[in-house]
């Protein structure tokens, strides 16, 4: 058993606001759920304030629960603006109201007589906590917290510029006892999620507000990707892309390993470069991924075998990591596009225009063209649009020519309008003549170019169904099981219509 238990005891409640009373329901708001709770006392806006809430904390001595108190200066990161006396003041007030343990940055630590703290009347457990907020340093192999030493353990919080950094700060917490490893940043959140795997003592995740770069928030931690649980076991999964945070996909892929109960976990990958995450996979255990731009059609080249029809479209949006760690690539997007459209529409003989070039263009084209449609391509690239209607055996259509030209369907697939730029069409009113208007962008899901299209009474096609249905497709190429389809559509379109 670790310094703090074993599964959600692990899971650290991170609650932080400027005021006593809000401080007191993000408590009692942790505690449904979490046994361990980081109080972030330098948050408070006054010592009248912090005063409050410690009284109020005193008052009610949560047996069950392990609270670690944080009264971080600003030199350190955080919002106290007092010196190091008015600092340990509060940390010992923390302990009179019952926190068992206290955090320290390197910054006042480094600053007092050796042994200081442990005859202060701080809490009895100490955290030495080590920030860098601008990149991660060089560290060792493994870190030694003696066991009787000055502190009982020691964190090190570091941004991660590249997945390679996360990995670096893994691999300590691996090698370390009594360590606290935290990736900071969006780079480095499937790291965050993976810490307790790796033999971090600690994962921390905000009631509310995020008070450090990359945070998970605590319900999403627990019920989403269930961190707690995730063990040497856990078949790990992911999205890449640059942007990646607006996915969905987490959401659709660990609600089907839940509905199965399976030990497999979904995590969202932020990718500036391809090759820092292929270097990663063997660290992270990955066994499959979703591509999403910029890399559907980059991938290609990394892989060792790819399906005929992926190959032809040449984007693939599905990989499959072997036990040799090779590599293979497929396209779902074709059937994803194929699904969503024959509901509305009559493929065979329909003449659809689709505006944009890359990868998922390429999946919709091929799509449309072998169902017997004739594609037309639009696109801001002009030797990109040339060689896709080549390969599909369609035409290009030029951007001033949408205003008179006809289509049965018109699809958008490029990314403008997708979350969080919501109030973008790629296409005016005016250049949508056609029947039905189908949205690649499944996040909002009634778009803006859906909204234009309905106003001129024009039949739309939401990209989530597209969506659903490639992720249905590789949920199912991944685990060899059925996808229990109906719980994940529930999820999704709940998230969908609670965010919109």
């Amino acid at each position: 058993m670790g310094l703090f238990g074993v599964g959600v005891q692990r899971v650290c409640a991170v609650v932080a606001a400027t005021t006593a009373s809000e401080m007191s329901r993000q408590v009692r708001t942790a505690l449904r759920s979490a046994r361990t709770i980081e109080l972030r006392l330098d948050w408070l806006r006054s010592d009248a304030e912090r005063l409050r809430f410690l009284r109020w904390l005193r008052k009610r001595r949560h047996a069950s629960a392990t609270f670690l108190a944080t009264c971080r200066r600003k030199e350190g990161g955080g919002r106290f603006a007092g010196d190091i006396a008015r600092q340990l003041h509060w940390v010992a007030q923390a302990r009179e109201a019952g926190c068992q343990w206290c955090d320290i940055e390197m910054e006042t630590f480094r600053e007092l007589p050796e042994g200081f703290l442990r005859a202060y009347p701080v809490p009895p457990r100490i955290l030495l906590s080590i920030h860098d907020f601008d990149r991660t340093p060089n560290l060792p192999r493994n870190i030694v917290v003696a066991r009787h030493g000055l502190v009982d353990a020691v964190k090190i919080a570091a941004h991660a510029r590249t997945i390679a950094d996360s990995v670096r700060l893994l691999k300590v917490a691996r090698h370390s006892r009594n360590f606290v490893a935290v990736p900071l940043g969006d780079v480095g959140l499937p790291a965050r999620l993976l810490a307790l795997r790796e033999g971090s003592e600690l994962a921390y995740a905000p009631v509310a507000e995020a008070t450090a770069p990359g945070q998970v928030p605590l319900d999403e931690m627990l019920q989403l990707y269930r961190a707690h649980s995730l063990n040497r076991g856990t078949h790990v999964y992911g999205v890449i892309g640059d942007p990646v945070g607006h996915s969905l996909s987490p959401l659709l892929h660990n609600t089907g390993f839940t509905a199965r109960h399976l030990n497999a976990a979904y995590l969202p990958f932020l990718v500036h470069r391809l090759g820092d995450f292929l270097k990663a996979i063997p660290d992270f255990g990955i066994r499959g991924f979703s591509i999403t731009l910029p890399h559907k059609q980059a991938i290609l080249k990394h892989l060792k075998e790819c399906e005929p029809l992926a190959a032809e479209i040449g984007a693939v949006n599905t990989v499959v990591v072997r036990r040799d760690g090779s590599l293979y690539g497929c396209n779902t997007d074709y059937v994803g596009v194929l699904r969503a459209l024959q509901r509305k529409l009559r493929l065979q003989g329909s003449r659809a225009l689709i505006f944009g070039a890359g990868g998922s263009a390429r999946a919709a084209a091929f799509a449309l063209a072998r169902a017997g449609a004739t594609v037309c391509i639009c696109a801001r690239r002009e030797n990109a649009s040339k060689e896709l209607a080549r390969a599909v055996g369609g035409e290009v259509i030029p951007r001033r020519a949408l205003r008179t030209e006809s289509f049965d369907a018109i699809l958008n697939a490029t990314p403008i309008g997708m979350h969080p730029h919501e109030a973008i069409s790629p296409l005016s009113a005016g250049e949508l003549q056609c029947r039905i208007v189908m949205d690649l962008i499944y996040r909002p899901e009634r778009t803006k170019l859906l909204e234009i299209a309905a106003r001129k009474g024009i039949a739309t096609v939401s990209g989530v169904n597209m969506f659903l249905a490639q992720g249905f497709a590789q949920w199912e190429i991944w685990t060899g099981k059925r996808a229990p389809e109906a719980a994940m559509r529930r999820a999704v379109l709940s998230a969908l219509r609670w965010r919109s």
